[in-house]
């Protein structure tokens, strides 16, 4: 599979971006899907995670009720609408892929193991 992220940018805090996720090799409707983001020295972390369906998202705590992760499988693309950015959002976004389905694992955020390039994203005070 191939995952190419874009839409990332510079924006001030408080603003919103959307980025994307085109999917190509695979049909994306199989498989659930996810966005992280590395910030400068610092581990890369999850941020949100639809099932394959697009009937059930997850998101990190740090991201609920300002970022919304869709997806239009027909489209073959992921979405992550970022709304009321701020500072520390700022970092490297990636998209994922989890080739084996949910009930594997214990942990919604775990199991991605297909990965795009990132597309980086600051947000300026």
């Amino acid at each position: 599979v191939q995952l190419q992220a874009s839409g990332g940018g510079l924006v001030q805090a408080g603003g919103s971006l959307r980025l994307s996720c085109a999917a190509s090799g695979r049909t994306l409707s199989d498989y659930d899907m996810g966005w992280f983001r590395q910030a400068p020295g610092k581990e890369r972390e999850f941020v949100a995670g639809i099932i394959w369906s697009g009937g059930r998202t997850w998101y990190a705590d740090s991201v609920k009720g300002r970022f919304t992760i869709s997806r239009d499988n027909a489209k073959r693309t992921v979405y992550l609408q970022m709304n009321s950015l701020k500072p520390e959002d700022t970092g490297v976004y990636y998209c994922a892929q989890r080739s084996l389905p949910l009930g594997a694992f214990n942990d919604p955020r775990s199991g991605f193991d297909s990965w795009g390039q990132g597309t980086q994203v600051t947000v300026s005070s």
